[in-house]
């Protein structure tokens, strides 16, 4: 197998105050700071469902609706890939992405979702061949190589290996996902890896399973993705993690967490979007609170939602409203 491993190696950063790092396409320094691993701020998907939402409402007459979604739809949100959107897809579509945010000048956010035996059979399962997962992750690295994207991989992958029902992925699922993070980050990519949430796993846990997957490679980790625990909790965690992890950083999903936990993981009632998303000061291990799940996609066909990742309007007004 050939990893993307170009030679290319990073040039000394310019340390006046006020200039922007000088990086070359390969491995990004672990030294840079949250602002430089976002250069520009974060990019605003217009294709979203909550951006098709609004503009519907608004074009039927439902302004305040329009105006509610629009507190959704006008927050940058990450990119999800999915395996919907194989090796022959992918290129195209990552191709606009980057026109789109080079003339913003903002960074691009993607979500990798597609890992073998993805959920492990349950409400997104799913997931490609390990084959065509690595060589799906080699077109996602030879398109956006130089774009300085971040790239989130796979949610829940490693958290869901101390499920019974993951028992199965345990061996092959980690050295799997490393192969995927040299891949990534050959190509001067951002990558954080999943880390559960707070409730979930306990650090001790957590950062083996992400030392097995490659975290030293990567960036660092991502927390709270799809869930709904408050970002004190989840700083207390990922602090917790990080220092296991010799100073790892880390990132946290604040999309759907504005009233915390409500006492079940699938479309619950009364939560509430969080606060908007931005990148930290850089003063932290915590680099950005990211809007990772999109409000209004449902988590699965549970009390009366749809699918997991179709559109539910209803549930993305009252997220919106629950946090007014």
């Amino acid at each position: 197998m050939v990893l993307l491993l170009c030679g290319c190696t990073a040039a000394p950063t310019d340390h006046r105050p006020g200039a922007a790092p000088t990086i070359v396409p390969g491995r990004l320094p672990s030294s840079l700071t949250s602002a430089e691993i976002f250069p520009g701020g974060l990019y605003t998907d217009p294709k979203t469902h909550a951006a098709d939402a609004a503009a519907r409402l608004a074009a039927d007459g439902q302004t305040t609706e329009a105006a509610d979604i629009s507190k959704i739809s006008s927050q940058p949100t990450a990119i999800w890939l999915a395996n919907s959107r194989g090796a022959s897809k992918v290129g195209p579509l990552l191709r606009n992405y980057v026109s789109a945010a080079a003339a913003e000048s903002k960074t691009l956010v993607f979500v990798t979702y597609t890992i073998p035996n993805r959920d492990c059979g349950g409400l997104s399962a799913g997931g490609m061949s390990s084959a065509d997962y690595l060589r799906w992750n080699r077109t996602i690295a030879e398109t956006l190589e130089g774009t300085r994207s971040v790239i989130l991989v796979e949610p829940d992958s490693l958290a869901m290996l101390t499920k019974d029902q993951c028992a199965s992925e345990r061996e092959s699922r980690p050295p799997l996902i490393r192969k995927a993070v040299d891949i990534l980050v050959s190509a001067g990519l951002t990558v954080y890896l999943d880390a559960g949430n707070s409730h979930w796993v306990h650090p001790d846990v957590i950062a083996n399973l992400l030392r097995s997957a490659g975290v030293n490679e990567a960036r660092g980790f991502f927390t709270n993705v799809s869930n709904f625990y408050r970002v004190d909790q989840e700083r207390s965690y990922a602090d917790s993690v990080s220092k296991l992890l010799d100073g790892k950083n880390f990132v946290i999903d604040v999309s759907r967490n504005g009233n915390g936990w409500q006492g079940y993981w699938c479309n619950p009632l009364g939560a509430a979007i969080g606060q908007k998303p931005r990148v930290s000061a850089g003063t932290t291990k915590l680099d950005a609170l990211l809007w990772v799940k999109h409000p209004g996609d449902s988590d699965g066909a549970c009390r009366g939602g749809p699918i997991a990742g179709s559109w539910w309007e209803s549930y993305a007004l009252d997220l919106v409203r629950n946090g007014s």
